[in-house]
């Protein structure tokens, strides 16, 4: 999901010096986007060099949550960051999150996505979810979240199963974006 821009760390001249590596994303429409994102079991080295790539990514977008298929990896593994602008990073690693629990009370809420540029639109979620997840460590953790890292959560662990927050909107509507954005690919305008 898109969010306010970054400052580089403490010391830092720039982003860049910080930076381990920022990965291309993925614009829809394209069809790993689409595509079921396939478990990770063990967080080793290679998964966590993905998720820290993952946040680096993100936060160069700016974004607020990324998942791996947004930069052609197709593991379950995603990264959020929800830290107000002006308060120090707060980033959670996922790898292998589940929803657990959703609750009755619903949130309507604004949201955009990284791999779909200058889309915005209102989805319908549950406003608080339990997870299951391993950490950057492979500790299992569970977590209530709510607000929005409860939009986030779910919005990164949709696109796990392919699933696009336009996904959630009327096929009139999905469709008018899709064109729109596939227009703006051929045109130049966004990256492929």
């Amino acid at each position: 999901m898109p969010g306010p821009p970054i400052a580089p760390m403490q010391g830092a001249e720039s982003f860049v010096e910080v930076a381990m590596a920022v990965l291309p994303i993925v614009i829809a429409p394209d069809p790993r986007l689409k595509q079921v994102a396939k478990p990770v079991g063990t967080v080793d080295a290679d998964v966590r060099r993905l998720m820290d790539d993952m946040l680096d990514t993100m936060y160069a977008a700016p974004g607020i949550g990324l998942a791996a298929p947004q930069v052609g990896v197709l593991k379950r593994v995603i990264v959020i960051d929800v830290a107000r602008e002006g308060e120090p990073p707060r980033p959670v690693r996922m790898a292998d999150p589940e929803i657990l629990w959703v609750s009755d009370d619903l949130n309507v809420h604004e949201e955009g996505c990284l791999s779909l540029p200058e889309a915005y639109e209102e989805v319908t979620r549950p406003a608080r979810v339990g997870v299951r997840y391993r950490d950057e460590t492979d500790t299992v953790r569970e977590i209530e979240a709510e607000g929005l890292l409860a939009i986030c959560v779910q919005h990164e662990i949709d696109h796990l199963s392919g699933t696009l927050f336009v996904d959630h909107l009327s096929n009139l509507r999905r469709n008018m974006i899709l064109r729109k954005l596939q227009k703006r690919k051929k045109q130049g305008v966004v990256a492929a």
